[in-house]
């Protein structure tokens, strides 16, 4: 499994069921960015197509975290004047995942739009930390982690809510502990997330 694809299912490794729809956000949204509505349909249908591409079920808060960190990574990338050509995108999508899963992904509409959003983020993140938009250098990574940190920093001022259902957006990520309305873990996750600690510790044991 690529890294990227690690880190897509890391974030949603405890799934909230709790359900209902966080403030700010509305009927039928999984969470709005800034002006951006995405809808929880078109994340459901996305997290569908990528997981029949990618031969794995990938957990839908991992999909919403992706869609949120693209759109706010976008949202940014206007307000600093950043653009990202086509031919960027296209040079950075080989570098997203395996060439494998790259052409699966590429074969269905919603996985393939996906993937766009994935990689236009990665090249606006670069150029935000001062690089060229190409990934393929050495220093690339060291530009990636210092651009996520300046999108972090810079969406300060643009607005995130996301359904609870999902989780809560907090310090730049989806935390699947805690319900999106709450300022702390309801009881049913808190019950969870314990059960899921103890059943890990016994394993480990």
């Amino acid at each position: 499994m690529s890294t990227r694809l690690r880190a897509l299912g890391v974030v949603a490794a405890t799934v909230l069921l709790t359900g209902g729809c966080a403030a700010g956000t509305h009927p039928g949204a999984a969470a709005v960015v800034g002006g951006t509505e995405i809808s929880s349909s078109h994340v459901d249908d996305t997290a569908r197509a990528f997981s029949a591409a990618v031969g794995e079920s990938v957990p839908v808060p991992a999909i919403v975290n992706q869609m949120v960190s693209d759109a706010l990574t976008a949202q940014v990338g206007e307000q600093k004047s950043i653009s990202v050509s086509d031919a960027e995108v296209a040079a950075a999508i080989p570098l997203m995942f395996n060439d494998q899963v790259t052409k699966k992904l590429q074969a269905d509409p919603l996985s393939s739009a996906f993937l766009k959003e994935i990689a236009a983020g990665a090249v606006t993140s670069a150029k935000l930390a001062g690089g060229n938009g190409r990934l393929d250098t050495a220093d690339a990574q060291q530009q990636l982690q210092a651009g996520s940190e300046a999108v972090k920093e810079a969406a300060k001022d643009i607005k995130v809510t996301v359904s609870p259902r999902y989780g809560q957006w907090t310090n730049g990520k989806l935390d699947t502990t805690i319900s999106g309305s709450l300022s702390q873990e309801s009881d049913q996750t808190a019950a969870k997330r314990k059960a899921a600690e103890s059943a890990q510790q016994q394993g480990q044991g």
